[in-house]
C-alpha cells in the first residue's frame, strides 16, 4: 500500500479508502491509485481486511434444491443484490432438509467464514419446529411461515392466487381447478389454502385438487386426468413448468386453450409468452425478493438488528392469451 501511495503521490489513507471502495475522494486522485495499483499489481489483502474490520463481507446462501425455478431465480437475486451492496456469496446446498444436514451447513459456512446467512427453505420445517437454527448466527429465510421467530421475505402466495381465482370467476367459469404443487412444500400449501378459501369465499365448491411435482411432466400426467373431465373449463397451475405440461395434456385430449379450457399459471418464467398458447401467470418478482432478502440480512448484522416478521413482495397477474369466458358464456 506504501509503495502504491508513494507513485501515486497520495496518501497511503487515500489509497485505503480508494481499495474499499469509500466515497470521499475524486475521481482524478482515484484513477490515480487505480493505475498505481494496476501498474503495480497491487490487490488488497481479504483475509487481512476481514481480521481488521471483524467482516468477512460475504454472505453464505443454504438451499436445499436448484432444481426449481422459483429456487433458482431467487439465488441469482440475492447474488446480485450481494454484489451491489459489495459482498460475495458462498452457496451451500443441503441435500436432505433435516436438523443434522442444517446444523452441518451452518457449521461448514462457519468454517468457510460468512458473516450472515440467508436460507431458501421451500420445504415446512422451521414454522413446523422440525429444524433449528443456531441462535448466534445472523439469518434471513426465503419461502416459509417462520416469521414469528426469524425474518422472512417471502412472495405474497395468497395474495397472488386469490388474483388468478378471481380473473377466471370474473370471466365467468363456475369454479376452478387446481393444479397443486407437492405437498409438504410451503408455497404449495398457501397456494392451494388460498385457492380454496377464495372459491368458499365466492360461493362455489372447490373441486378436488390435483396435485404436481413442479416439472412439466407431472403437469402433463395431471393434465391428462383434468382433460378427461368434461366439467372442467378453467385450472389454475400452481406454477408455470406444470401448466405447459397441462396445455399438451389438453391439447392431445382434444380440449382447445382457451376455447373449452382457461389456463393461469404462476411465475412468469421468461418462455411464458412463448407457450402456445401464451400463458396467462402471475408474475414473482424474484429480484426484489433477492434484494430485500440482502437489505434484511444487512439490517440484522448491525448491533441492533434483531427483527423478525415476514416480508411480502406482491404478485402481479399478466394477461396473455390462455384465459377467456368458458364455451356457455361465449
Amino acid at each position: 500500500m506504501a509503495d502504491v501511495a508513494r507513485l501515486a503521490g497520495v496518501s497511503s489513507q487515500t489509497v485505503s479508502r480508494v481499495s474499499n471502495g469509500y466515497a470521499g475522494v475524486n475521481e482524478e486522485t482515484r484513477q490515480q491509485v487505480l493505475e498505481a495499483m494496476k501498474e503495480l499489481g497491487y490487490r488488497p489483502n481479504s483475509a487481512a481486511r476481514a481480521l481488521k474490520r471483524g467482516e468477512f463481507r460475504t454472505i453464505g446462501v443454504i438451499t436445499f434444491t436448484l432444481s426449481t425455478t422459483g429456487n433458482v431465480r431467487t439465488l441469482e437475486a440475492i447474488a446480485t443484490s450481494a454484489a451491489a451492496e459489495g459482498y460475495a456469496v458462498t452457496l451451500l446446498p443441503v441435500a436432505v432438509p433435516t436438523t443434522d444436514e442444517v446444523r452441518g451447513a451452518f457449521s461448514r459456512l462457519e468454517e468457510l467464514a460468512v458473516d450472515a446467512v440467508i436460507v431458501i427453505m421451500e420445504v415446512h420445517l422451521l414454522d413446523a419446529a422440525t429444524v433449528k437454527l443456531p441462535p448466534h448466527v445472523q439469518v434471513v429465510v426465503v419461502d416459509s411461515d417462520a416469521g414469528d421467530h426469524y425474518t422472512v421475505v417471502d412472495t405474497d402466495q395468497a395474495g397472488g392466487t386469490r388474483t388468478a381465482v378471481q380473473h377466471l370467476l370474473d370471466l365467468g367459469h363456475r369454479t376452478v381447478w387446481h393444479l397443486g404443487g407437492p405437498e409438504g412444500s410451503f408455497a404449495a400449501q398457501r397456494r392451494a389454502d388460498a385457492w380454496r378459501a377464495a372459491l368458499t369465499e365466492a360461493g362455489r365448491t372447490a373441486p378436488p385438487l390435483v396435485r404436481g411435482d413442479w416439472s412439466a411432466e407431472s403437469g402433463y400426467l395431471a393434465g391428462r386426468e383434468l382433460a378427461a373431465r368434461e366439467d372442467c373449463t378453467a385450472v389454475f397451475a400452481a406454477n408455470d413448468q406444470m401448466a405447459l405440461g397441462l396445455l399438451r395434456a389438453l391439447h392431445e385430449g382434444g380440449r382447445r386453450v382457451p376455447e373449452d379450457v382457461s389456463v393461469i399459471g404462476f411465475d412468469d418464467i421468461p418462455e411464458a409468452g412463448s407457450f402456445l398458447p401464451p400463458l396467462t401467470t402471475l408474475h414473482q418478482d424474484f429480484a426484489e425478493v433477492g434484494r430485500l432478502c440482502v437489505q434484511a440480512v444487512l439490517r440484522k448484522m448491525r448491533p441492533d438488528g434483531s427483527e423478525h416478521g415476514t416480508t411480502l413482495v406482491p404478485t402481479r397477474l399478466v394477461l396473455r392469451q390462455s384465459t377467456a369466458p368458458p364455451p356457455a358464456e361465449r
